[in-house]
């Protein structure tokens, strides 16, 4: 089944409410509404999608977040950093980020707490990565902390048409794996304790929700009309506790009923235009790419476009799922699935070097999202300069299913906001300065979103 891209943050139909299968799939694709919103100009003032002025320093573009993941951890003995008087060095897992290391800074030692204290090694240690929260091991009682790239949706994303995007290579999974959901191996973003946030792998379906258009919004609300008469209709016949998950539900499509309103209204601001008429990329064939990295690529790209015209602010990407079977054997010398036969090598030499060659690749596909960024001026400053992109998984040592230490890079300027071309180590310091929801209170601090607590810290990294 195809799992559609949802403009809300919120707007996700619960995969264990029956009805959920009756509403049209394509209005969660079409109802971003609206035409298409400015690119950042620097003689301008800082405008939403909504013509809604947010800054009146008109040399300021607006700061973003994106997360790309990637599963099963690393080859422990490759992954490190070094600083050093010419700049960092990099051990051969970090290789192909060596052209972007004055552009980054790389994070040992941070970890989640209520990872390490799960007894499930994968499903229990990922989909909390961006939460610090406790993941539930009740299959009937799916349960993860709200993540912190949907606090800023809720908060920054109102000033876009698109609070968050939200996208992955391989599909959302629905069956068990040890007793619990795979959805817990599918999804890093999560909108409340209880719904992640789905994620979009058809890059066409994507493009359409990034672009946009003002026809489709009209159409949208006579589609969004009937969903909300069904579902009044059907609450009678629902017991108690499914009338909650349907009252949210639904509270999820009046945000993009709201949504598409104030799209309608956009053509009578005085003083903005769209002035955009086309994205700078063509749009991407309906089906998945069977190409891996054409696929992961044309992705990272869609996350530049969506930055670049601004869209939304706010991005996760998830290279591959958790315990995934991936198969990389279009890299040279490279066989077997992902998890079970390179993750799991058992110190095999052979085995081992297989599994640093799809590190490297991942970590490739986090330079190229670089390169990509740092191409495209913002008047004095790059797009790179104005984002904060975080690069990590949520195990260190895959074949040990070490969550004591998780690797991550965070690269970009976050605005001037961050001083890059730093290894922060913090192994060698006490646990409460190593959550990472330290790091998570710092950067969104940073995106303007200041919160006195957040998943198990009230604590910022204050060399960072």
């Amino acid at each position: 089944m195809r799992v559609p891209l949802l403009p809300n943050a919120d707007a996700m139909p619960l995969p264990c409410t029956h009805w959920s299968e009756a509403l049209s799939r394509r209005v969660f694709l079409r109802s971003a509404g609206g035409t298409l919103a400015l690119p950042w100009l620097a003689s301008l003032p800082q405008r939403s999608a909504y013509g809604k002025r947010i800054s009146d320093t008109p040399d300021k573009p607006p700061r973003r977040f994106a997360c790309v993941y990637f599963s099963n951890g690393v080859e422990p003995e490759h992954w490190w950093a070094k600083p050093s008087p010419g700049g960092m060095q990099f051990g051969p897992g970090l290789q192909p980020l060596l052209p972007y290391r004055d552009d980054l800074c790389v994070l040992e030692g941070l970890f989640n707490a209520q990872s390490v204290a799960n007894p499930s090694a994968h499903l229990g240690r990922m989909p909390n990565l961006l939460s610090g929260a406790w993941v539930s091991l009740d299959q009937n009682d799916l349960r993860v902390g709200r993540t912190m790239d949907q606090v800023l949706a809720q908060r920054v994303g109102k000033h876009t048409a698109l609070p968050s995007l939200v996208l992955g290579i391989e599909p959302t999974e629905l069956r068990l794996e040890d007793g619990l959901s795979m959805l817990y191996g599918s999804c890093i973003s999560w909108s409340s304790p209880t719904r992640p946030t789905t994620k979009e792998i058809y890059p066409s379906r994507a493009f359409d929700a990034i672009v946009g258009n003002r026809r489709q919004a009209g159409l949208d609300r006579t589609i969004l009309d009937q969903v909300l008469a069904d579902a009044k209709s059907l609450r009678p016949q629902l017991a108690a506790r499914d009338r909650v998950k349907l009252d949210e539900y639904l509270e999820s499509i009046r945000d993009i009923e709201r949504r598409i309103d104030r799209a309608s209204k956009e053509e009578r601001l005085e003083g903005w235009r769209p002035t955009l008429a086309k994205a700078d990329m063509p749009r991407p064939a309906d089906e998945i790419p069977q190409n891996v990295p054409d696929h992961m690529r044309l992705i990272l790209d869609l996350i530049v476009l969506a930055f670049r015209m601004d869209r939304t602010r706010i991005a996760t990407c998830m290279l591959n799922n958790d315990l995934s079977q991936m198969n990389f054997g279009f890299l040279e010398g490279v066989q077997g699935s992902l998890h079970l036969d390179l993750t799991h090598n058992g110190r095999d030499p052979a085995r081992e070097a297989m599994y640093l060659k799809t590190n490297q690749f991942h970590v490739a596909q986090f330079a190229y999202l670089l390169r990509r960024l740092k191409e495209i001026d913002e008047g004095d400053q790059t797009l790179l300069d104005s984002s904060l992109l975080l690069f990590c998984s949520n195990l260190f040592d895959g074949d040990k299913h070490q969550a004591d230490r998780m690797p991550m890079v965070l690269a970009g300027g976050g605005g001037g906001s961050l001083k890059a071309g730093r290894l922060l180590d913090y192994r060698n310091r006490p646990v409460a300065d190593r959550r990472a929801c330290n790091l998570y209170l710092s950067l969104m601090d940073r995106m303007g979103v200041a919160l006195p607590r957040f998943g198990d810290s009230d604590r910022r990294l204050t060399d960072l």
